[in-house]
């Protein structure tokens, strides 16, 4: 008998069973990195439908695979392997006193693969003779999960809620635009939810301004390195940019022109690193940037996709994710933002597509671009 934690997928199930195979085999080594990186002394245990990991502290095993995307539920399991209907029985006969207090109902929740030979009626009356408690399969006290499966028997009490989502990096990549606010981390990890690997880039405005942004981005960082094992951020210097879109043009389309500038820049770096689309925190008629028609105007700038996670949602809802993933704390710390350094009074909420590309015509910005490429910073965490 082993003990450890059972593992069930979600979404994997809606997968060819080709892909299956892919996605599991993704989960499982992200299962081995976080545990790995955390030093647990553990051992996989791949099943046709489910993943055991015996694992010796359970309670701290749990708070690390909470976070791994893929996982539809979880629960702490003994693990009978290569047993059968009789040593399982007889388990539960000797323990089930443990479990279930005199006064307590309980139910039996059976499930069974389709290689056992015996039926689930046979299963549940040969383990449920033995235990000497009043039965109720409509509400029970008590419940008492197993599971038949090729490799052996699973009984565990209690499922608790996954992460849910698709493996990290069984989505491709994507590069996230993160400003070091409250919003753009949520939307990364909404990403990495559904199977991407993000990659951070940065825009600041050192040495015009503190490296407050930058520091912070730092540790928002780290909070992310908990849901995705690897992240890489670029660190890009934006004040030459800025100065000569401030300098040059009305201040109600610079909003808009630093985006522009923003997405073609991010357009390059996310081709380099082979990232098939770009990610930013934006919501829907939250700033002026954010309506319909600036999102349109901000979208010609490049021929990249523009996922928005965050479109549809309210900034409250924003906030109750970020506290709920631990970034929120971070996030509302003070900066100087690389766009705020420079934001006019009125910015313009419909901005005129063939004045503002007219107006870029005009501005030095792919000079401004290439010189400040030099200075470029890339973190590898």
């Amino acid at each position: 008998m082993k003990k450890g934690i059972l593992i069930a997928f979600g979404e994997l199930f809606l997968k060819s069973p080709g892909v299956q195979k892919i996605f599991k085999r993704k989960l499982i080594n992200n299962l081995h990195f976080f545990l790995k990186k955390e030093n647990f002394d553990f051992e996989i245990f791949p099943q046709r439908e489910r993943i055991f990991v015996e694992v010796k502290n359970l309670e701290k095993a749990k708070k690390k695979i909470k976070n791994i995307f893929g996982i539809s539920w979880f629960a702490k399991s003994l693990f009978f392997e290569r047993a059968n209907l009789k040593e399982v029985s007889d388990f539960i006969a000797k323990n089930y006193k443990n479990w279930i207090k005199e006064n307590e109902t309980f139910a039996i929740r059976l499930k069974k693969g389709s290689e056992i030979k015996e039926s689930g009626k046979k299963i549940i009356e040969e383990i449920a003779k033995n235990i000497k408690r009043k039965v109720d399969l409509e509400r029970p006290k008590r419940e008492i999960f197993v599971e038949a499966r090729k490799g052996g028997w699973f009984l565990y009490f209690k499922k608790e809620k996954g992460a849910g989502g698709l493996p990290v990096s069984s989505g491709g990549k994507v590069l996230a635009l993160i400003s070091g606010g409250i919003d753009s981390p949520v939307a990364s990890y909404l990403m990495a939810k559904r199977g991407t690997e993000n990659i951070w880039l940065h825009f600041h405005s050192f040495p015009l301004v503190s490296q407050k942004s930058i520091e912070k981005v730092k540790k928002l960082a780290q909070i992310f390195l908990n849901f995705q094992p690897k992240l890489k951020i670029y660190l890009f210097p934006f004040s030459k940019v800025q100065t000569e879109i401030k300098l040059k043009s009305p201040p109600k389309y610079r909003i808009l022109l630093y985006r522009r500038a923003m997405v073609k820049i991010a357009q390059e770096i996310a081709k380099k690193e082979n990232c098939s689309a770009l990610v930013t925190g934006e919501s829907l008629g939250q700033v002026s940037s954010q309506t319909l028609p600036n999102l349109e105007i901000i979208e010609k700038a490049v021929s990249v996709p523009i996922l928005r996670p965050l479109i549809g949602f309210d900034k409250e809802e924003i906030i109750k994710m970020a506290k709920k993933i631990g970034t929120y704390e971070i996030s509302i710390l003070p900066q100087e933002d690389c766009c705020t350094l420079f934001v006019p009074k009125h910015a313009s909420a419909k901005g005129n597509l063939k004045e503002i590309e007219k107006i870029e015509k005009n501005l030095k910005i792919k000079e401004a671009i290439d010189q400040s490429k030099k200075e470029i910073e890339i973190l590898n965490y």
